[in-house]
């Protein structure tokens, strides 16, 4: 029979890899520091190459090792939702849900939903953590995360989208702008203008770009903003215009605030939003009764359907 390396020793060489170090490893698996040693290099034996360079003072993976290394992370996840499964079946969606939101939507979609989900599945944890849209499809991918919800991914081949609704994009603008009063502009008007935008990995960015090359508006390039609150407040000082997604200008938006929210005709002023996991998952079920559970939500607050 093949050889097959054991689930402990597998956590042994993920912890090793992610800490750098042999006493941080042992501690994460709450093991001693010589038996992690030694399991990692019996591994090594056992595999018959070497998985770490210990040479320079300090743990780094080989070439091979890092192979190695992605392949144990993926397998221990693999074992993870197995377990998950098994131990607390449909009933809750598994139990537990690490998800991933982008801070674009998130913050005032879950509030509405959340509730519900708790009354109907009492047993069901959601771990959320909010991050960039790109970062959310990486972690993802990688199985840190089981699930994102957010706009459609782009790494569409390795990640299932289920589609909840279609939320509305507005330009934002100053009151005592020259296009403040209209409630809509021609894309033709926006030259020349400056645009403010989120930064790097967030789909309103590549939205900020794509409006600025289709009407000669220019994004401010030496300003990325850190938050939807910053640059509703940079907009308020007349800096420039700003894209601001539906459900954060009903939430956020006050009439004190001094912004005119402006639809752009000729431009596709819309986001798909909605959850995405690793295809293939086989905790695939939960997540799409979460997309369902969902649904009712998205009808409540008048959300475009999917």
């Amino acid at each position: 029979m093949p050889f097959r390396p054991r689930h402990r020793q597998l956590e042994y060489v993920v912890a090793l890899a992610e800490t750098g170090h042999f006493g941080a490893a042992a501690k994460r698996c709450h093991v001693s520091q010589p038996t992690l040693s030694v399991q990692v290099a019996l591994l090594e034996e056992q595999l018959g190459t070497p998985l770490f360079d210990r040479t320079r003072g300090r743990v780094i993976p080989t070439a091979i090792g890092e192979r190695v290394i992605a392949s144990a992370r993926s397998i221990l996840q693999a074992l993870d939702d197995i377990v998950a499964t098994a131990a607390t079946g449909a009933d809750n969606l598994g139990g537990l849900i690490r998800l991933g939101v982008a801070p674009t939507f998130g913050p005032y979609f879950l509030p509405h939903l959340l509730p519900v989900l708790h009354r109907r599945y009492p047993g069901l944890q959601i771990y959320i953590r909010e991050e960039r849209p790109s970062v959310i499809e990486r972690e993802v991918t990688a199985g840190n995360l089981d699930c994102g919800l957010g706009p459609q991914p782009l790494s569409a081949s390795v990640l299932t989208f289920r589609r909840l609704c279609r939320e509305a994009i507005y330009l934002g603008a100053g009151k005592d702008h020259r296009l403040a009063d209209g409630g809509s502009v021609e894309i033709g008007q926006l030259k020349g203008e400056r645009l403010l935008t989120l930064g790097r990995g967030h789909q309103l960015f590549e939205s900020a770009r794509a409006l600025a090359a289709a009407s000669g508006a220019q994004v401010r390039e030496d300003y990325e903003g850190t938050s939807l609150d910053a640059l509703r407040q940079m907009v308020i000082m007349g800096m420039g215009l700003s894209l601001f997604p539906e459900l954060y200008a009903r939430s956020e938006f006050r009439v004190q605030d001094h912004i005119a929210l402006l639809t752009v005709e000729g431009w596709p002023a819309t986001r798909d939003m909605g959850f995405f996991w690793r295809a293939g998952n086989n905790r695939a079920a939960h997540f799409d009764q979460l997309a369902r559970e969902s649904e009712g939500t998205c009808r409540e607050l008048g959300l475009e359907p999917g």
